[in-house]
């Protein structure tokens, strides 16, 4: 929310719009949007760029397919740790988040409770064993180390 900051990163090549894109791309189904930054508005803690912003990033994330209904939106300044962990005095005009997906609704006044409120995705444990690679290391005294991640299956120490 830093001035000039949201304004760049909205622009058609933003990285807030690359990210966002990304995101819904490779599968990412839940949301959070942190508006950080929120002791450099014009005024501190301004109630009007966050809604501003939030109004922009809501027209755009629902134009690549997010429901805004179901994205929950924070005003955060993560240096001075306002709305992080809990309800900052400096935003009084923040009566909380609210959210509503088909698993139900949520609702919080700060990040820590947005992400609490992430419903982590099933993992089918039952199916064969997929674990696409990502790139393989060789790394000198310790030998060959593949990463990667488990898309379906277990994998546990010791498996051959």
């Amino acid at each position: 929310a830093g001035t000039g900051e949201f304004e760049a990163g909205i622009s058609k090549n933003g990285q807030t719009r690359e990210h966002a894109l990304l995101a819904f791309t490779l599968g990412v189904k839940q949301l959070i949007v942190g508006v950080n930054k929120m002791d450099s508005t014009e005024p501190p803690y301004s109630e009007v760029s966050f809604e501003e912003i939030k109004k922009e990033v809501s027209s755009y994330i629902k134009k690549i397919g997010y429901n805004p209904a179901a994205v929950a939106f924070v005003p955060i300044s993560g240096w001075h740790g306002d709305n992080m962990l809990e309800a900052s005095d400096k935003m009084g005009w923040f009566k909380g988040w609210a959210i509503e997906r088909k698993e139900g609704k949520a609702d919080g006044k700060c990040l820590i409770e947005a992400l609490d409120a992430i419903i982590p995705p099933s993992r089918p444990t039952d199916k064969p064993l997929r674990l696409p690679l990502q790139d393989v290391y060789k790394i000198g005294g310790i030998g060959t180390v593949p990463v990667g991640r488990v898309e379906t299956g277990v994998l546990k120490p010791g498996m051959v």
